[in-house]
Parts: structure tokens; C-alpha cells; sequence
């Protein structure tokens, strides 16, 4: 079976440890497991991770990388992939469960031909969409959903700061903030990415740092860079959610005026197959379609080694996907 996977792990270098060819299915899978033939499917940041070596041990390579994917099962349905597998005996919510994983964790991920999945983390996929569109949903999009909805509570009206253009979440953030009537800024260290995030629909851009009017919601995925501005924007009693620290995961806390302004830190992390079928409907209701930075052929070689490479050189705005 083709696949894309982590052959070497190198933590300055993490493309080094890229390959491209066959490898075999996942072996004895469990019984409610079952086969998607991947048509679609997105990059993120934690198949970068995986190269470095952050969150895969080396004796677990080669293994296949990816989280998202959209294709079809075994009765010929287009399906959604939710990433997040909980424990066979878990109940509720899946994020919250101790022993969850990804894909591409423990199990092999959907950056392949094929992919055994969960019977229950299949999710019809919107008609509205490309395949192309749908595969970016399960992993940005979900998470960027479940920010606004179950852990921030975004309401009509309300202002949202988001940190850092470009990104797969916060261009889903973006997207999905205007969809649900708030009034959206976002920040960046690039003039191109902030016409670019005008472009879609942000109706204040700035650059990074540059003081702003109190927002009731803050999204925080840049971290420690960006976590003074985050914390300063907000209004008193407003919430910051979040949900990455790309630029580093030790800021000063600024307990002080955290107690002083009742403001609520909230951390978020993906969502669950029921928030991924709420936001498929949401997509087909609102007719938000997804922001694709680049689409490359799985089946070229060259191709997927390039979408790394774009996806690696921190210049992307919105998501970088594979297709067959």
C-alpha cells in the first residue's frame, strides 16, 4: 500500500526523515475497525512533529503520518475521518479521555491508500465541498469549532481577537467566527496575510502587538510570542482560549491580571465526532468552504515532498492537501 511516513526522526531537520512508497495495512485490526479508501487528505503541524520526534518514539517508525482524511467506506459512502481515537471502553467526551491518541500516533495514519478507522469515527462528509475542502474539517476546522462553540461560547456580536494569520486553525477560526455573526481582528507579523485574512472576511487586521480595541474572546495558538498582547486585549471578565504554543509554551502567566480582570484561561483540543458532525452541518448551512493554501498529487513523489516543504516554511495560509 502507498504511503507517506516517517522512515528517521531529526528534530532540526524533521523532512530528512520523510519517505514515500509501500508499506502494510495495519495488521489485526480490531473488529469494529474498518477500511476508507483515502481521496483527501490535509497536512498538519503534527505530522512536523512527528518528524522531529515529539509525541512518536523511534522504535514506532517507520509509521504513517497524517490525521485528516476524507473518502469512502466500505459501502461506497464519502465519509469524514475524526482523528481522535478514544478507548474502546470510553464513554463521553473523546478529548477528555487519558489513553486517547491520533491517527499516526499509536495507530498508522491516513496519509495512505487506505486507512482502518473506527466504525464510529466516521462522519458523512458534506455534499457542499470538494474532497479537497472536506479533508481539511477533521483536524483545523474541528478544533477551531470547538473553540467558538463549547469552550469560548462565541455569541452574535461579540469580539474575536485570533493570533496569527495564515495558520489552519486560525484561518478556520476566522471563518467560522464571521459564519457565526462575530466581529473578527487577527494579527500578524505579515502585511501579505493580513490582506489576505481581509480578503475573507476579518474586518480589523493589525500587526502583531499593535494595541486594540477590549475583545470578549481571544483564540491563542502562536503562545508565548503573542500571550502579553492576548491577555492585554481582552475586557474585563473575557476569556482566552487555548490551543497551541507554536512559539513557545512558557510565557509569564500575568496572574495578576488575570485575578484582577476575572479573565478565564480555557485550554481546547480538538473536538469529538459529535462537534465534527455539527460543524459538517454548519459548513452546509453557512456555505463556509474551507481556504486551501495548495493542493499536490499524492501519487507524485516530487509532489508530496514539495507540500512539506511548503507546509515547513511557516509561508502558508490556510491548508496544504494531498488528493488522489
Amino acid at each position: 500500500m502507498r504511503a507517506v511516513y516517517a522512515a528517521r526522526q531529526d528534530p532540526g531537520s524533521p523532512l530528512t526523515g520523510l519517505e514515500v512508497g509501500d508499506l502494510s495495512d495495519l495488521p489485526d485490526a480490531p473488529a469494529d475497525w474498518v477500511p476508507v479508501e483515502v481521496r483527501a487528505a490535509a497536512l498538519n503541524h503534527h505530522d512536523l512533529w512527528s518528524l522531529r520526534g515529539v509525541g512518536l518514539r523511534g522504535e514506532q517508525l517507520p509509521m504513517i503520518l497524517g490525521t485528516d482524511a476524507v473518502g469512502l467506506d466500505p459501502d461506497g459512502r464519502t465519509v469524514l475521518v475524526h482523528a481522535v481515537i478514544s478507548s474502546p471502553d470510553w464513554v463521553g467526551d473523546e478529548t477528555l479521555d487519558p489513553r486517547r491518541s491520533l491517527f499516526s500516533e499509536k495507530f498508522p495514519g491516513t496519509l495512505a491508500e487506505r486507512v482502518w478507522v473506527p466504525s464510529r469515527n466516521l462522519v458523512p462528509a458534506p455534499a457542499s465541498l470538494t474532497l479537497a475542502e472536506a479533508a481539511c474539517l477533521p483536524t483545523a476546522y474541528l478544533t477551531a469549532y470547538r473553540i467558538l462553540t463549547t469552550a469560548a461560547g462565541v455569541r452574535p456580536g461579540q469580539r474575536v481577537l485570533i493570533q496569527g494569520a495564515g495558520g489552519g486553525v486560525a484561518t478556520a477560526s476566522l471563518l467560522l467566527a464571521r459564519a457565526a455573526g462575530a466581529h473578527v481582528v487577527v494579527t500578524s507579523r505579515s502585511e501579505a496575510k493580513l490582506e489576505r485574512a481581509r480578503a475573507i472576511g476579518a474586518q480589523e487586521t493589525v500587526h502583531t502587538g499593535t494595541r486594540v480595541a477590549p475583545v470578549d474572546v481571544v483564540i491563542e495558538t502562536v503562545g508565548q510570542a503573542t500571550w502579553e498582547h492576548s491577555l492585554r486585549s481582552l475586557r474585563p471578565g473575557g476569556v482566552v482560549v487555548v490551543a497551541g504554543a507554536t512559539s513557545g509554551a512558557a510565557p509569564s502567566a500575568e496572574l495578576n491580571r488575570v485575578f484582577f480582570r476575572s479573565l478565564r484561561v480555557i485550554g481546547s483540543t480538538m473536538g469529538t465526532a459529535a462537534e465534527l458532525a455539527e460543524l459538517v452541518a454548519m459548513v452546509a448551512t453557512c456555505g463556509v468552504r474551507p481556504v486551501i493554501d495548495g493542493e499536490y498529487a499524492f501519487d507524485d513523489e516530487a509532489a508530496v515532498h514539495a507540500a512539506f516543504r511548503r507546509l515547513n516554511s511557516g509561508e502558508v495560509f490556510g491548508k496544504v492537501v494531498l488528493v488522489r
